[in-house]
């Protein structure tokens, strides 16, 4: 009855929304090619919407919708309560400008015991979607509704836009994403972190950024290279994260650090596909070595535009740890990197939606040491890091194998 209510408000002022209950999806998803080939199916029994719960989720583009406050009038007219919860837009901190313009972020109305949560998502430059956080000020009614038990607000989220279609679902009209059981499955992973502004900011006022010509043009490189690197990984369906010193640049100034030399990524070794060295080939991407082998220490570089490289390091799990491995070409010996266990966060990063690991201070701590907020302008990969441990010497009989320069 709430939902009914609730759709044809939004229908009476023309606002596009789009269910996103996992609930409701799931249920959905058990019956997806039935529902999408009947358009006005006869459903008897009402079998989605009534399943029990304290409240439905749908979402709004932002861009679709302006004039809230007749919704709220014909809404109130309609017998719901309202609530509107606003915050700093993020993108506005990376700006000199830090007016923190207030945006919407979600609304809830509630009609009787059911609430209806609308979270507002956002384009952002990295073309995908963003929804903000659900941060109650202090003087908002905490009882309104079972906050703790929304499914959309504890983080922020970051999503690939969907594709809608317009479905019956027990009587009623609704745009659900076209393919549900992979948005839930976004879901389960769509936190999201800002980079950090502020502390960038401050970063810079003790370190000024190098603005030679050097740097920015070393910069537009590594921006394109990463821009490559992230085609080709999604395109692979392969999970990644920016590692090393583009984590850091990342972490610690909100941009590729000038003198770093190459762009890091990481990926866990069981996502690692044969295809990886292949496709970064055909996009313009020459293999320049490879070390280790899938079971041990292994380590791709490729060679981008002048001396620049991609090295993309794969990570092995362990019980209470992860590490990656390095190889010294002309010594064969091994190293080992141990980082503290870490799970996966999105983030923009030179307007590319990329994943960073969520415990991004310890992923950086363990590399770098506590004096990672200091440049250092001279970095030895075999005794730098805080984190190497040597790891032995490959067998001269595999070094064909293990030790591979183009």
């Amino acid at each position: 009855h709430v939902v009914r209510k609730f759709l044809s408000l939004i229908s009476s002022h023309n606002i596009p929304v789009y269910l996103i209950d996992p609930l409701i999806l799931g249920l959905v998803d058990k019956d997806i090619e039935q529902i999408r080939s009947s358009p006005d199916g006869p459903s008897p029994e009402c079998k989605y919407f009534c399943a029990p719960r304290d409240f439905t989720t749908f979402a709004l583009l932002d861009k679709t919708w302006k004039h809230e406050v007749g919704l709220f009038r014909t809404a109130e007219k309609m017998g719901f309560q309202w609530l509107k919860i606003i915050n700093k837009d993020p993108r506005l901190d990376g700006m000199d400008d830090l007016s923190g313009m207030e945006i919407p972020l979600h609304y809830i109305f509630k009609l009787a015991s059911h609430a209806i949560h609308l979270v507002v998502f956002y384009e952002r430059s990295g073309n995908y979607l963003w929804h903000g956080p659900l941060r109650l000020r202090q003087q908002m009614d905490r009882r309104f509704v079972p906050f703790r038990k929304l499914h959309f607000g504890r983080y922020p989220g970051a999503y690939e836009k969907p594709e809608l279609v317009l479905v019956s679902i027990d009587d009623l009209k609704v745009q659900i994403p076209k393919n549900p059981s992979s948005f839930l499955e976004e879901m389960s992973h769509s936190r999201f972190l800002e980079c950090r502004y502020r502390e960038a900011r401050a970063f810079f006022q003790v370190y000024p950024d190098d603005a030679s010509l050097d740097a920015v043009e070393f910069r537009k490189k590594a921006k394109s290279l990463l821009r490559l690197a992230v085609q080709t990984l999604n395109n692979l369906g392969v999970k990644f994260w920016l590692s090393s010193g583009t984590c850091l640049g990342w972490y610690r100034q909100c941009n590729v650090i000038p003198h770093s030399k190459d762009v890091d990524l990481g990926v866990f070794i069981r996502d690692y596909k044969a295809d990886i060295i292949p496709a970064f080939q055909k996009a313009g991407l020459p293999l320049k070595h490879k070390f280790g082998k899938v079971e041990d220490s292994l380590e791709l570089s490729f060679q981008g535009e002048d001396d620049l490289k991609l090295d993309i390091f794969f990570f092995y799990e362990e019980d209470d740890h992860v590490w990656n491995g390095g190889t010294q070409a002309k010594s064969g010996k091994k190293f080992k990197y141990l980082f503290p266990k870490f799970t996966l966060c999105w983030t923009e990063f030179v307007e590319l939606k990329v994943h960073v690991p969520c415990e991004t201070l310890q992923y950086v701590e363990a590399n770098y040491g506590p004096d990672w907020k200091v440049p250092v302008k001279t970095w030895d990969w075999k005794s730098s890091p805080s984190n190497v441990q040597y790891n032995g010497v490959w067998p001269v009989d595999e070094w064909d194998d293990v030790i591979q320069i183009y």
